[in-house]
């Protein structure tokens, strides 16, 4: 007879072949009449829920330690329960048997991709809010610039404004200062009056472009020859003036109190003013 086993939850897995063999050890002790009235119910019951559910049928470990000992007479019998008994608590222990190592590692892979993918969409959505805040105001700011980052005179390219002397030219990688003044800084301030005139001279720049007549042309900026765009010259960035009207900017934010002038010489220039702290002292 071909092996077949079921799985029922709370009961025993019994082998077809071993349930067949158990069936005939119980009906060969029950034909014997050493067993007390008990023996003989309990094991009748026993045989009536096998021929009834066959493989299918639960017996508890108690039921099973019981035909162990109705049944240990016989080597035969006791190695048929003893069998089943073996093959019940084996089953109950794959069905609770913990991760293995790989199983656990395949978990926690997982887990972590989760959370690689969850983080990686923050950042690009944190970017991609960025990108919409920083080039949403490029319509209302655009100049004429060059073409090249090095080349002299205007021509037509939009720009965005970083602070109140800086500019950056769309596609380009560095900003154009703007020359002839200096605005207070807004990035890296020295005091706290300083940082709030920065943030009014960003904004007042901005203003100025919004009216749409801005026109910026690229101009050499005070340094060395042959250092221009490199960290030598102007930290890399490209030197320009800002005319708004026909009007210089920084004469106008100088007239307004939020800039000072700043003026080079050839290929040198003064120390930065910066006397906003001073003043506030």
């Amino acid at each position: 007879m071909p092996s077949h086993s079921d799985q029922t939850p709370g009961g025993a897995t019994l082998v077809l072949f071993e349930t067949e063999h158990l069936k005939a050890n119980i009906r060969s002790a029950l034909a014997e009449a050493g067993l007390s009235p008990w023996q003989r119910n309990f094991l009748s019951d026993v045989l009536s829920k096998l021929e009834k559910y066959g493989s299918r049928a639960r017996l508890s470990d108690k039921q099973l330690l019981k035909l162990n000992e109705i049944l240990g007479g016989d080597g035969t019998r006791r190695q048929a329960a003893l069998t089943t008994s073996r093959t019940t608590r084996q089953t109950r222990r794959s069905r609770f048997r913990t991760p293995s190592f790989l199983s656990r590692r395949l978990r926690w892979s997982r887990r972590r991709l989760v959370r690689d993918v969850a983080i990686l969409a923050l950042i690009m959505m944190v970017g991609l809010v960025y990108s919409v805040f920083e080039t949403a105001p490029v319509q209302s700011f655009l100049g004429t610039v060059g073409k090249s980052s090095h080349a002299m005179g205007p021509v037509d390219q939009p720009f965005t404004v970083t602070d109140g002397d800086t500019v950056h030219v769309v596609g380009e990688r560095a900003g154009t200062r703007l020359v002839g003044y200096n605005t207070p800084e807004k990035f890296s301030p020295q005091c706290e009056n300083e940082r709030q005139l920065g943030e009014r001279a960003s904004s007042r720049l901005r203003e100025l472009v919004a009216l749409g007549s801005a026109r910026l042309t690229k101009v050499a900026c005070a340094c060395l020859p042959g250092t221009e765009g490199t960290s030598k010259c102007n930290h890399g960035r490209t030197c320009g003036i800002l005319r708004v009207a026909g009007r210089d900017v920084g004469q106008i934010l100088i007239a307004e109190g939020l800039a000072v002038p700043f003026v080079c010489e050839g290929n040198r220039c003064p120390r930065t003013p910066r006397p906003w702290c001073a003043q506030q002292s």
